[in-house]
């Protein structure tokens, strides 16, 4: 198959995300790149803070008791922090999958994601079609309940928020800069 009829068909379908739909801070880049001919995305998220429910290690049976990919406030959060099993409170930064064209084109995003404050930018995939994936660098990753007990005082957690809202906001500026380089591809 060409580019053009992938492309095509990737964007023609459905979302498949939990939430439904482009985050509202990243949709204005996917509609960029979608539009230029030799870029198309295939996934995108623009950040978040959570919640995670892990009963095990298994990735299937997690459960998020809370997202936002905005800013967070303590009430939102300390409301959902109830669980049997263990909870984790992450925050994760801005991740997008985008096909190119030629390897040059990649090059050329990678590029673009790494002036524009991404350091974990990089080609997957380099066969017909190569992918690149970008990933920001800001993440907080840790347990606030073990076994249905919360093992975190409410200080703390307010800690924890207040450094995913500052993570949130450096993702955020960081997905400008590209906005406003791929203005320009």
């Amino acid at each position: 198959m060409s580019f053009e009829i992938d492309k095509k068909n990737v964007l023609g379908r459905m979302d498949k995300s939990k939430k439904g739909e482009i985050d509202l801070e990243i949709k204005e880049i996917c509609e960029i790149l979608n539009s230029k001919p030799n870029y198309y995305t295939t996934s995108s998220c623009s950040g978040r803070i959570i919640l995670l429910e892990k009963p095990s290690d298994k990735k299937d049976e997690a459960k998020w008791l809370f997202v936002t990919h905005e800013e967070t406030d303590f009430d939102a959060v300390k409301k959902n922090l109830q669980s049997e099993t263990d909870i984790w409170f992450k925050q994760e930064g801005a991740i997008l999958h985008v096909c190119c064209k030629t390897i040059i084109d990649a090059d050329r995003f990678v590029n673009i994601s790494r002036d524009s404050g991404f350091k974990r930018a990089g080609i997957i995939s380099a066969g017909q079609t190569p992918v690149v994936e970008i990933i920001s660098s800001e993440q907080i990753s840790a347990p606030v309940a073990v076994k249905g007990q919360i093992i975190i005082n409410d200080e703390y957690l307010k800690i924890l928020i207040s450094e995913a809202n500052h993570k949130m906001q450096n993702n955020i500026e960081k997905l400008r800069k590209l906005e406003d380089k791929l203005r320009n591809l």
